[in-house]
C-alpha cells in the first residue's frame, strides 16, 4: 500500500491509499529507494570529509556503497520486468528542489554526523515500513514474500544506523561551522 497525496478541485489536499499489485511495481519503488540511499549517503561521506570527520565520511561511504550493491542487485532481479515509471520524489530525504536551492545548502552547512544518522533512520524506517505494509496488503503470496525480504533489509539497514547512533556523540553548535567556509 502506498500513500498518494493528489489535489483535486477546489485546493484541497486528498490521501489516498494503493495497492502495490505486482513485482514491477514493488521494484520500482524499491529502486527509488535505494538510488535516494545511495545519494544522500554518499553526499554526507563528502560533507563529513568536508568537515574533517574522517570517521564518519567512512561510514557514510560504507553506507553509500552497501545501497549501490543493493541498487545493482534490484536492476540484475528486474532485467526483462516491466517496471513503471514513477516519480520517485516520495523518498527524497531532505527535499524535492534542485540541489542547489538554500535550504539544501544551509542543510549540508548545519550537518553534523549524529544529524545525519539521524535523518538516515528516519529514511530507512520509513522504507521498512513501507514494505511491511506491502507485506500486509498484497494478495500475492509471491509479492508478499518479496516484500518480506525487502523489509529484512531495510530492517538491518534500521539496525546498523541504530548502532552507528549509539556511538556517534551529539555535538553543540558550532558557529564556525555555520559561518566558515
Amino acid at each position: 500500500m502506498i500513500w498518494v497525496k493528489s489535489t483535486p478541485r477546489g485546493g484541497r489536499t486528498v490521501n489516498a491509499m494503493r495497492t502495490i499489485d505486482s513485482p514491477g511495481e514493488l521494484y520500482a519503488h524499491a529502486i527509488a529507494l535505494e538510488r535516494e540511499a545511495a545519494e544522500r549517503y554518499g553526499e554526507f561521506a563528502r560533507r563529513m570529509d568536508d568537515l574533517g570527520n574522517a570517521a564518519a565520511a567512512e561510514v557514510f561511504a560504507t553506507l553509500a556503497r552497501l545501497e549501490q550493491e543493493h541498487l545493482q542487485t534490484l536492476r540484475e532481479r528486474t532485467r526483462g520486468v516491466e517496471i513503471p515509471d514513477f516519480a520517485g520524489e516520495q523518498y527524497a530525504w531532505l527535499d524535492a528542489g534542485a540541489p542547489e536551492t538554500a535550504a539544501r545548502e544551509l542543510v549540508f552547512r548545519l550537518l553534523t554526523a549524529r544529524q545525519a544518522l539521524e535523518i538516515a533512520l528516519r529514511a530507512e524506517t520509513r522504507a521498512r515500513t513501507f514494505f511491511e505494509k506491502v507485506m500486509l496488503t498484497a494478495g500475492d503470496p509471491a509479492l508478499r514474500a518479496l516484500a518480506r525480504e525487502m523489509a529484512a533489509e531495510e530492517g538491518e539497514h534500521v539496525r546498523l544506523v541504530e548502532q552507528l547512533l549509539e556511538h556517534t556523540p551529539q555535538p553543540g553548535l558550532d558557529a564556525q561551522m555555520i559561518f566558515g567556509r
